[in-house]
């Protein structure tokens, strides 16, 4: 069996983050991962995909972004070869191609069994991240058998897809996305819209992620919030990696159709929500009280971007008469996308450290009843970017400072 001090599952942007600050603290660690470095990004998620913010707020600790196109959006791709540069840069002790089966406590600390032998160590840092598998209801299950179930974790590119109409279930960044460009590859596309979070490109000249940072709205603290686990399931912001956002807005100029909630599937059909205008609604005043926020900070602190005036979206359109209900087959649908979240996956930890459903329970990335485990990389675990690749140099030094304060008598 290895031993080590540490063993840190994931060598995606959080767990090389971690890597380096457990480096700086001189605290000998390893990092297990099931693909290559940066796998996810470049081996489940679409071919297009780009990272939805900007490239100068991607960058990792020791190592700021230092390209010629600050404002651009890097494909994931791309990010997930930079991954790899880095991790060869810090030298990171990374054993690829090795999947962690299960970890278990016992006197000495913990047991980590994989693919590649056991390991042993004092603790222990999850770092597979927040999006690992996609979540798909239940309700998928009726529907009939020659119809195609995607994911974004399996959807790759329009040309997969067998022809006919597409239904995309869920209208957060990777729905609207997916929907933009399935649409544009001359296939009729239906999205189902629950509840979502709508924000612009940019305001006032700036990329919004420009006003969040500044403004102190990703800096926010876990522990600042009142409703911690509802923020924490907020949808992501209908943005993409483009200087054009594909809100419903521009999707129903596409020819997009719109409808509401995907409520039920029964014998071949299925039935929407009625609430899409209320639904829409809401988003649309919570993009406009955030952008409130940003004209009185430009108010209160004079700042030159209040020279460029005010440029809010226009709302949200809706369909006059939104579609109730479809019936797949006669109605021409051949595959449907579930764009419908993500989830961790956290199957191989046998550890009592899950509440009742089954999400892992931890206060700003400390494990609760696991000394000496932690987290990163998952919805607001600390601040709000947390989730963020700009969030892991941040939660990566605070971690890893309490993890050299408990070290040692996590060992003995």
């Amino acid at each position: 069996m290895k031993r080590t001090t540490t063993i840190v599952i994931g060598a995606g942007h959080a767990g090389l983050a971690m890597s380096h600050c457990l480096a700086e603290r001189s605290i000998d660690h390893v990092l297990l991962e099931r693909g290559e470095v940066g796998n996810a990004w470049k081996a489940e998620r679409w071919k297009s995909l780009n990272l939805l913010t900007p490239n100068w707020q991607n960058g990792l600790p020791g190592a700021p972004y230092a390209g010629s196109d600050p404002d651009g959006y890097m494909p994931a791709a791309s990010f997930a070869d930079r991954l790899g540069d880095y991790a060869r840069r810090i030298g990171a002790p990374v054993e690829t191609g090795t999947k962690v089966l299960a970890v278990t406590r016992d006197s000495a600390g913990y047991r980590v069994e994989t693919t590649h032998g056991d390991f042993a160590c004092a603790s222990l840092v999850i770092a597979s991240g927040a999006c690992s598998v996609a979540s798909v209801p239940a309700m998928a299950a009726g529907l009939p058998s020659g119809l195609q179930q995607f994911t974004p974790v399996n959807y790759q590119a329009p040309e997969d897809m067998p022809r006919g109409r597409v239904l995309v279930v869920g209208a957060s960044a990777s729905g609207v996305q997916i929907a933009r460009e399935i649409q544009r590859s001359d296939r009729q596309v239906t999205l189902a819209a629950g509840s979502h979070t709508r924000l612009p490109r940019t305001y006032r000249g700036r990329d919004i992620e420009w006003w969040l940072e500044v403004t102190g709205a990703l800096d926010v603290m876990h522990h600042e919030v009142d409703d911690l686990e509802r923020v924490r399931r907020t949808p992501s912001p209908q943005l993409a990696g483009t200087p054009e956002v594909p809100d419903l807005n521009a999707l129903q100029l596409l020819g997009v159709e719109i409808v509401g909630r995907l409520c039920m599937i029964r014998d071949g059909r299925l039935q929407f929500s009625g609430g899409l205008a209320n639904v829409c609604t809401s988003a649309d005043l919570k993009m406009h009280r955030f952008l409130d926020s940003v004209d009185a900070w430009i108010e209160t602190t004079g700042h030159e971007a209040g020279q460029t005036p005010p440029n809010r979206p226009d709302p949200t359109r809706i369909p006059v008469s939104p579609r109730l209900g479809i019936d797949l087959a006669s109605d021409g649908f051949t595959s449907v996308i579930w764009a419908t979240g993500y989830r961790p996956d956290h199957s191989w930890l046998h550890l009592p450290v899950f509440d009742r459903k089954g999400r892992l329970r931890h206060h700003g990335g400390i494990v609760a009843d696991a000394p000496g485990v932690y987290a990163m990389g998952l919805p607001f675990m600390r601040r709000r970017k947390s989730l963020q690749i700009a969030g892991a140099a941040g939660d990566a030094a605070a971690l890893a400072d309490h993890l050299a304060g408990s070290v040692g008598r996590i060992a003995a």
